[in-house]
């Protein structure tokens, strides 16, 4: 149920349905389904990290993980539970806590058979 506003787009989406990964960093294995993925990808290899955060000392390799971190300065936690109210900073926080309220227990004690929910 996805659509796109560019016809690239569309192409980069299918790519993770077909597995191809057209862009190979040309320094290690890596491979990546769109030009952004590999681009991002060479920071690693330049130790080049262009965002510095405002509140400490770190400086951040990409967009998405610095606002990811200023959430622990800020404190916002804007994945809420619908159910009790409870607030994660990261969307699999709140995923993973959701198997509280479904009773969903995927993981098992290999000795005795007991499912146990993961915290």
């Amino acid at each position: 149920d996805k659509s796109y506003t560019q016809a690239g787009q569309v192409t980069d989406h299918l790519r993770t349905h077909t597995g191809e990964k057209p862009y190979q960093c040309y320094q290690c294995d890596n491979a990546f389904t769109n030009k952004t993925g590999i681009l991002n990808h060479f920071r690693v290899h330049s130790g080049k990290k262009p965002f510095p955060c405002s509140q400490c000392d770190m400086a951040i390799l990409q967009n998405g993980s610095y606002k990811m971190h200023m959430r622990t300065h800020t404190g916002d936690k804007p994945y809420k539970c619908s159910k009790c109210h409870k607030a994660f900073l990261l969307k699999r926080g709140l995923i993973s806590h959701m198997m509280v309220h479904s009773g969903y227990k995927p993981y098992q004690c290999n000795h005795c058979g007991i499912f146990y929910e993961y915290k």
